[in-house]
């Protein structure tokens, strides 16, 4: 379609961006390609490419990419690694991409699911997904590989982040036997964190139970506003029928005053519920919730993805579905190569200066060490990159190839 094409070519993401970098001797040796391919064959290349075994080899590249270059995985406070699990919109409205529909952002367009791994947030899976699709509609599968990739590139706990979108029991089901394999094995066992999806009245019920039970204690943060932590057991049923047993913990907030000083007539409640198999030893109330406070980080890991890259990714190129689910997955490659350039090159004492942090996003990798002017120069059948005397990323550079040049164990 005229109108789909022109939207692609316009948003800069089409195959046809290709065709500036054919005459570039340097960008084919430095992918190691004889020659560039016209942005027709680039095309027809990707849609020969588009299938699973194709995903499940970029899947596995991830992996080895990781581990080779012993990318940091840090953990939360009780030990576990986090792998955070989320689906986020891309809006590709005014196109006619297939498998585009409305989303529940209110835009048309797809709903990717991506985890992260570690508080550094290592891509370790990212799948496009209709906009339609619900958060937890085949999560299981998605979870299938997901798990095993990411508990072989750390030998501690880990621990599942989701929100309440994905309160199934299929999916609780599937981390249950993937923790289930991992233990067997002789490994340490896969938690999840999950947020409550109050059903049938459960809010209510909550409420009514804070509000009864006399050996509640209750704190009041400010006057006006009073809230109690409490905890209880659930289950919910998996794939096999068989109930899965959960911790809940829950927080009720009663309101007689608005955070605008303005009385209310009548109290108003919020409840929050938490789902995790955290034992309580390791993990108290309060830990629990903060810990799923710090599954929101992951927003930003999306935001990379759709917009660090240089990409402009959410509008995606292809008006095939796999297609676009192929270079989703390539994206999610070049994000890890992107962070681990960041964490290896932009965290240390010889770093361009910056404000401390523990990572760097994409956009500042990309500024700090892919926009530096450098001359290519020619001597003796090599190449050589030739900085400014006084460039603040040589030191980096200089690192990063010493690395990159070690052989692989």
């Amino acid at each position: 379609m005229p109108g789909q094409e022109r939207s692609r070519i316009e948003s800069g993401t089409g195959f046809e961006a290709i065709e500036g970098y054919r005459e570039d001797g340097f960008f084919a040796q430095a992918l190691g390609l004889r020659g560039v391919p016209s942005g027709a064959r680039l095309r027809q290349r990707l849609d020969e490419l588009a299938d699973a075994e194709a995903l499940a080899a970029i899947d596995d590249v991830n992996e080895r990419l990781l581990a080779r270059a012993k990318a940091p995985i840090t953990a939360v406070q009780t030990g576990h690694v986090p792998l955070d699990i989320d689906v986020f919109v891309m809006d590709n409205s005014e196109t006619a991409n297939e498998g585009m529909s409305r989303t529940y952002a209110g835009v048309d367009g797809t709903a990717p699911i991506g985890a992260y791994l570690g508080d550094e947030g290592w891509c370790v899976g990212l799948e496009l997904r209709e906009g339609l699709v619900h958060s937890a509609n085949e999560t299981d599968h998605f979870l299938e590989p997901v798990l095993p990739h990411s508990t072989r590139l750390t030998s501690a706990p880990v621990l599942v982040r989701m929100d309440a979108g994905f309160d199934a029991g299929e999916c609780f089901a599937a981390i249950e036997r993937a923790s289930t394999a991992r233990m067997h094995e002789g490994g340490k066992p896969i938690a999840v964190l999950v947020k409550w999806n109050p059903r049938s009245g459960g809010a209510d019920r909550a409420i009514q139970t804070a509000l009864t039970d006399e050996t509640l204690s209750w704190t009041q943060p400010r006057e006006g506003k009073r809230e109690t932590v409490f905890e209880d057991t659930i289950e919910r049923g998996g794939g096999d029928g068989e109930a899965l047993p959960l911790r809940r913990v829950l927080r009720v907030t009663e309101r007689t005053i608005d955070r605008h000083g303005q009385r209310l007539l009548v109290p108003a409640y919020e409840v929050h519920g938490y789902l995790t198999t955290l034992a309580a030893e390791t993990a108290d109330a309060e830990t629990v919730t903060g810990l799923y406070a710090d599954h929101g980080t992951h927003e930003q890991f999306h935001s990379e993805i759709k917009t660090d890259l240089d990409l402009d990714l959410e509008r995606l190129p292809s008006g095939k579905f796999a297609t676009n689910d192929l270079v989703l997955s390539l994206a999610g490659v070049a994000y890890n190569v992107l962070r681990l350039i960041g964490q290896n090159a932009l965290t240390g004492d010889d770093a361009p200066p910056r404000h401390p942090a523990k990572r760097r996003r994409l956009r500042t990798v990309i500024q700090e060490m892919m926009c530096v002017a450098a001359a290519i120069a020619h001597h003796a059948l090599q190449r050589f990159f030739v900085f400014g005397a006084h460039c603040s990323a040589l030191s980096c550079f200089q690192r990063l190839h010493q690395q990159c040049a070690a052989p692989e164990p």
